[in-house]
């Protein structure tokens, strides 16, 4: 009896984690665990945290050194998507590590890292993981003499007002460090780069060499989609996504025009809604293909054959499916090189479909679909299909293309028989 009311509590406690996990149905994530140095965070952070929660996410806040923490358990994994914003923690409690948020990552998860200047050498290790490479001098922070903000009366002109890079309605305000982007990851890129009179180094003291991170190799904000389709933002700057910067008035040095209120959370929250796959997540549903003029799908092919190939795609908007309508998807039909390469046509309701003719070549085919579009999940279609050459008796009784050899044949047979008519009679 007793094991009976163990299993029983045991299956109770796991049906809300499997109930809202991630699925293809619903992509958006919906577990968040938000890893914090203090407490204080939830509270300074709040509004940010408060659009999370009132489109449905569901935070878990927890210390970064907390002892009890994990990504896991019973091979499962927790959580659909991980918030670090710990940027000072020398060791994560618990099961985690840097080897446990690759994998958390590789596994097709979500990830959030925010630094700034104090950030340590873990949270350095982990952005270098995702790609981006903070500045090496920890006390370095992102300068602009020029594309400051004029609220900020220290003089070191650290809290930078940025407004070239989208279209909002006020500059996003940035305070923290700046990272470059490894060239070798071509996955890696940046939403939101500092100005060509930006620089970082330490503001308190006098620059003795040329700083190593300059102008607009300076990156902000970046984000990274991986190969999976898991998505990763990294920013140097967690007083962005506070409380103060939400609200705070900004005025860009240089201009008359002064902003009531920053573009942070305008520009957080849309790109939040990207990286938790409220925005630009695909998917393909009823992949069909048919000879022309047929409707069921044949297990072979014949060379030569018309035959029409056709797919559904739609856009998550966050609530629900809509229609995805593009002109660049293109379908191959591929064996070791596509023989056909189709761009298929679309009635804007979400539905593709292209035409066209089996190459004259039999073996086994593949109708692929690789759609990569930038901000968008990537797509992979794949569906095998044999092809066969024609049977003995599906051949034309007489062929065109032989009709010089039937040609010659003939006239062999006929000169053949003048030559023995006129031998044979001739004196």
């Amino acid at each position: 009896m007793a094991k009976l009311l163990l299993y029983l509590t045991l299956a109770t406690s796991l049906i809300p984690l499997f109930s809202v996990a991630f699925s293809p149905e619903n992509p958006t994530d919906r577990r968040v665990l938000v890893l914090v140095d203090d407490f204080a965070i939830k509270s300074s952070h709040s509004l940010y945290f408060g659009s999370l929660t009132s489109r449905g996410f569901q935070l878990e806040f927890k210390l970064a050194d907390d002892p009890n923490i994990g990504l896991q358990r019973y091979g499962q994994y927790l959580y659909d998507a991980l918030v670090l914003f710990c940027p000072s923690v020398e060791r994560f409690g618990g099961s985690i590590d840097v080897a446990s948020i690759v994998d958390f990552v590789d596994s097709g998860h979500d990830l959030i890292v925010a630094a700034d200047s104090n950030a340590s050498d873990l949270i350095r290790e982990v952005a270098t993981e995702c790609g981006v490479d903070f500045d090496e001098d920890p006390a370095a922070m992102v300068i602009d003499h020029i594309n400051y903000a004029v609220s900020n009366f220290d003089g070191d002109h650290t809290l930078i007002a940025s407004d070239d890079f989208i279209k909002a309605d006020a500059p996003v305000l940035f305070q923290g460090i700046g990272h470059s982007l490894n060239p070798a990851n071509s996955l890696v890129l940046k939403v939101l780069s500092a100005s060509s009179s930006a620089y970082s180094a330490n503001p308190k003291s006098k620059l003795s060499n040329p700083p190593s991170l300059t102008g607009s190799a300076i990156s902000l904000v970046s984000v990274v989609q991986a190969r999976n389709n898991a998505r990763i933002l990294i920013t140097g700057s967690l007083s962005m996504f506070s409380n103060r910067f939400f609200r705070s008035g900004v005025q860009k040095a240089g201009s008359s025009i002064k902003h009531e209120k920053s573009g942070n959370e305008q520009f957080l929250t849309e790109i939040s809604k990207w990286v938790f796959h409220e925005r630009g997540h695909l998917k393909a549903v009823n992949v069909r293909h048919h000879k022309v003029g047929e409707s069921d799908e044949p297990a072979i092919y014949r060379i030569n054959d018309d035959l029409e190939y056709s797919v559904e795609i739609y856009e998550w908007s966050g609530t629900s499916w809509e229609p995805y309508v593009s002109d660049d998807v293109q379908v191959q039909f591929y064996m070791m090189s596509p023989y056909v390469l189709k761009t298929l046509s679309t009635d804007q309701k979400g539905h593709y479909s292209a035409e066209f003719k089996v190459p004259d070549v039999y073996g086994v085919f593949q109708f692929k679909v690789e759609y990569q579009r930038l901000g968008y999940t990537s797509l992979s279609l794949s569906k095998q299909i044999p092809v066969r050459p024609y049977r003995h008796n599906e051949y034309e009784r007489f062929l065109p293309a032989a009709y010089p050899y039937y040609g010659s044949a003939f006239s062999m047979m006929a000169g053949f028989f003048i030559f023995t008519i006129v031998h044979l009679y001739s004196k």
